[in-house]
């Protein structure tokens, strides 16, 4: 992985296609693909003419490429990670994973990402768990208030690392040590920071994690990984997996239909149907996510902090408030603002919009995400269009 001095001496720039339409600030909303990934993609598209062409191999190697890279992002070990579709997968998988007793509580926050509701509330029926929605005491979310709310029946905490609707950055260690202690488990949902900070799954303590790909990984929608702690392992419930994470199955001439056994790493959580060379999906995140890397988070990180700040510096303190923590070390990789209501947030909104200035309106917050395509010029537009 690069270091953050000689990434930043880099323009990245070039990376990317022109938005020349628009000023996009809205990568945490959806990332543009890069274009290596989009050449990837149409090389991929010519090969699919002929598939003749490619061995029995070709189904296993990008999908091992990217478990390798995305390992090493996280801190992990790419036996550990299961590439999925998309956050909720991951979820969804430890909720079916983990044997449930009446009377279990899942800790998850006010205003999450709806995923948490749709993943844990069904479970309320299901399996007799009781979901407990946690409000913060103050502004931002905190540690305290996730410990403060557990019980001996707590059995899991489920919760972003990075806030999609204020960009504040849990104290995860905290709450993973508090989970620890008691026997809780740790899941965090990492899609709004993971590629943009340096991550080591090991220092924040979860057992859990999982992560969308189409935001600060840089990859299509349908894309994402989910990453479980190895000890954990041996004693999640078995339930019914994809043919190719058979053990085994990387010899087509002798599958085993009889008596399938899960492959014995997270690989049994993949994703249907993400056949390599194929899957158009994941060729365009093997680039993407190899891109990542080359980049670096702390490069994006850095880059951000100092875009995000000046855009804190400079809003009309008569009209404009500012929705983050202010201190870059209590923040994911961007920052959110709004007027002095929501309805004047609203009209703000769409007024850029209507100048081709692209944010997103989350929960009454203007969230501002640049990346490494943009520069102090398009946080001065920004600006100019917030105080005509």
């Amino acid at each position: 992985m690069a270091s953050t001095t000689t990434s930043l001496q880099i323009d990245w720039r070039q990376e990317w296609f022109e938005f020349e339409d628009a000023t996009y600030l809205n990568l945490a909303g959806q990332s543009p693909l890069p274009r290596v990934s989009v050449r990837a993609v149409q090389t991929a598209l010519e090969a699919k003419k002929f598939p003749h062409h490619k061995t029995d191999a070709t189904y296993f190697e990008v999908p091992n490429r990217i478990r390798e890279c995305l390992a090493k992002l996280i801190g992990g070990k790419s036996e550990e990670i299961a590439l999925t579709s998309g956050a909720s997968t991951g979820v969804a998988a430890v909720a079916y994973a983990l044997t449930w007793r009446p009377g279990d509580e899942v800790i998850i926050a006010k205003g999450e990402f709806p995923l948490q509701y749709t993943a844990w509330k069904p479970m309320e029926e299901r399996e007799g768990v009781n979901v407990k929605i946690v409000a913060p005491k103050n502004r931002f979310l905190s540690a305290d208030d996730l410990i403060a709310a557990m019980t001996p029946r707590t059995r899991v905490v489920s919760v972003s690392l990075v806030r999609y609707d204020d960009g504040s950055l849990l104290d995860a260690p905290r709450v993973a040590a508090a989970c620890h202690a008691q026997g809780a488990l740790l899941l965090l949902d990492a899609s709004q920071c993971c590629g943009a900070m340096t991550m080591d799954v090991n220092q924040l303590g979860a057992d859990f994690l999982v992560c969308a790909g189409y935001k600060w990984l840089l990859s299509p929608f349908g894309t994402g990984f989910f990453w479980i702690n190895s000890k954990h392992l041996p004693t999640v419930r078995p339930g019914p997996f994809y043919w190719m994470a058979v053990q085994g199955s990387d010899n087509f001439s002798a599958l085993n239909f009889d008596d399938p056994k899960p492959a014995p790493n997270a690989k049994r959580w993949d994703a249907p149907e993400w056949a390599s060379y194929f899957n158009f999906n994941l060729v365009a995140m093997d680039t993407s996510v190899e891109l990542v890397s080359r980049i670096g988070p702390e490069c994006v990180a850095a880059h951000n902090r100092k875009l995000i700040d000046l855009m804190f510096e400079r809003l009309p303190k008569d009209r404009c408030t500012p929705a983050s923590p202010l201190d870059a070390a209590q923040r994911g990789p961007y920052g959110c603002f709004a007027a002095r209501s929501r309805e004047k947030t609203a009209e703000l909104y769409q007024r850029l919009r209507k100048e081709n200035v692209i944010v997103s309106l989350r929960e009454g917050n203007i969230r501002v995400s640049p990346h490494l395509y943009n520069t102090e010029r398009d946080i001065d537009r920004l600006i100019s269009v917030i105080t005509p």
